[in-house]
């Protein structure tokens, strides 16, 4: 596996980690809508643009919501709700520190 592919993959604990952060009673729930049942597996910053398989690129989305994020028109609609989301959870969160960088 290269460096990129890496970088972009999701690992067990950062699922882990973001499935914990994104729960409701002890159930990880979409960021977006509040539905129980969410996978924590959606990148803020896309694969397709280097997006970082880390805890501050990721969100628990349920699959409606994810379909909607990834293949519809209502990506820049939902790109500000993540964002703030992130913003929340990471005082110190920069879109700069979510993109891969060759080494």
């Amino acid at each position: 596996m290269n460096a990129r592919t890496k970088a972009l993959r999701i690992p067990r604990h950062v699922k882990e980690a973001v499935a914990e952060r994104d729960s409701f009673d002890g159930w990880p729930c979409c960021v977006l809508c509040g539905s129980p049942g969410g996978l924590p597996e959606a990148h803020y910053i896309p694969r397709s643009q280097g997006g970082l398989g880390i805890e501050e690129n990721i969100v628990t989305l349920c699959r409606p919501c994810h379909h909607d994020f990834d293949q519809s028109d209502k990506r820049a609609e939902i790109n500000p709700q993540l964002r703030q989301y992130l913003q929340g959870k990471y005082p110190d969160w920069d879109e700069s520190k979510l993109i891969y960088r060759r080494p």
